[in-house]
């Protein structure tokens, strides 16, 4: 994959159901920490149904300056760290906030890291005290300044008790990483229960890690002496999937979104019920349907670990609930920061009200088109639904935001008939008709 250009712009014309079937790909947020755990072993690690986005894409140039061997396969990656360096290059670090799930890895791996604080999207504070925190009680000396970590081990790491006071999901892959080297056992108490954190304690056990309870609050690591290479599918991306349940329901139309983990939405797609959505689900795959112009109705919602409603879902299901009837209120209890494209819905239309971490959203709003730009992965998302539910063809800039989180979202919501184009924000050209 090419890197992102931020010089394109997506031209979205509303007003089409959509139809037919679309594929869920690779997860992104279980594809970088699957990579990242390649650092553990000097053998190869394959890795399927890898996400075919800009970020793994940057994980991947990482892992090549760290001295791993990268071979794109047809349906993944073939990862050899035979030999491994530790210092995580800047200008590569700051383009994604998940490369500080480098940090465990490289720890117990080489015995040291240097890793300059990560960058990405903007949504508020992701507190990196707990994974040091961790870190240390573990054996490890890191220094913090204010452009960088750097950690060492002198002494190798040991297994110790770590509480975290908030289920963080890359505080969590971090200290599974680090315990799985280290010396005796590692309890993990509140641990993150997300699929992506499950998926990674499964990599790791195949690569013959001793690791009991993933997908509970408390995860058990008994270290061992040296892990050896596997192969892995990565899970689908329940986050792609959820995104275009949400598009077909404020849209209306009928979609099977094939490999489509339902087990991973219970949240959503109970939601998406209630708010008058057909949802089916079968072995492998999701079906919803609305017709369009049919009843809507605003079910409120609040963010939470999983089980509870993702956080990265909540911007897409906030345009949603511009189209549905009555006052809304969506709570964001995760992130501080994270209600950055009400702003840009409310140029299209939208009447949204922000108190502290509830927006209160009353509907159904006649969004129209209009010039927008997107601030980070899911709120262009939510923009783009927004876009494919107004009046006239909306703009959206900076779409590479998009490209960090989602495989040609472009391409798909096209083969599902939707007006929707990605050009050059050089060429002057008259919107889609």
């Amino acid at each position: 994959m090419s890197a992102p250009r931020s010089d394109e712009i997506l031209y979205v014309t509303g007003g089409r159901p959509l139809r037919g079937r679309v594929r869920v790909g690779g997860s992104k947020n279980a594809s970088l920490p699957l990579m990242a755990a390649s650092l553990l072993t000097a053998e190869p690690i394959v890795l399927r149904n890898v996400a075919k986005v800009a970020d793994t894409e940057v994980m991947a140039q990482i892992l090549g300056e760290l001295g791993v061997s990268v071979e794109r396969l047809d349906d993944g990656l073939r990862l050899w760290a035979r030999e491994v360096t530790s210092e995580v290059p800047d200008h590569l670090a700051r383009r994604m906030r998940a490369s500080v799930v480098l940090l465990g890895p490289l720890i117990t791996r080489a015995g040291a890291a240097r890793l300059p604080k990560p960058g990405g999207d903007k949504i508020g504070a992701r507190r990196v005290e707990q994974h040091l925190r961790g870190l240390r009680a573990m054996g490890a000396e890191i220094t913090e300044t204010t452009t960088e970590f750097i950690a060492r081990a002198p002494q190798g790491l040991h297994g110790a008790r770590v509480v975290l006071d908030l289920p963080t999901v890359t505080g969590t892959e971090n200290l599974v990483m680090a315990a799985a080297l280290a010396r005796g056992r590692t309890e993990i108490t509140n641990a993150a229960r997300e699929p992506h954190v499950q998926d990674l304690c499964r990599l790791l056990i195949a690569m013959g890690a001793r690791i009991t309870g993933a997908g509970t609050d408390e995860i058990v690591v008994e270290g061992v002496p040296r892990l050896h290479g596997a192969e892995h599918r990565v899970i689908p991306d329940y986050l792609e999937a959820g995104t275009y349940a949400i598009a077909v329901a404020a849209t209306g139309g009928d979609v099977l979104l094939e490999e489509g983990p339902a087990e991973d939405l219970p949240s959503v797609l109970l939601k998406l019920q209630e708010a008058g959505a057909s949802v089916e689900v079968g072995q492998r795959s999701i079906r919803v349907r609305r017709e369009p112009g049919g009843p809507l109705r605003g079910v409120d919602m609040c963010t939470y670990a999983h089980p509870g409603f993702p956080t990265d879902l909540q911007a897409q299901y906030l345009a949603l609930m511009t189209q549905a009837e009555g006052t809304t209120i969506i709570s964001e209890y995760l992130h501080d920061n994270r209600f950055q494209h009400v702003t840009e819905l409310m140029r299209m239309g939208a009447r949204i009200t922000v108190q502290g971490r509830d927006a209160f959203v009353r509907g159904p709003a006649r969004l129209h088109g209009v010039d927008v730009v997107v601030p980070d992965i899911r709120s262009g998302a939510a923009l783009v639904i927004a876009a494919l539910c107004a009046r006239g063809t909306t703009e959206i800039g900076e779409v590479w935001h998009i490209d960090r989180g989602y495989e040609d979202m472009p391409g798909k919501l096209r083969a599902l008939g939707a007006k929707i184009e990605r050009r050059s924000a050089v060429l002057t050209s008259q919107p889609l008709r």
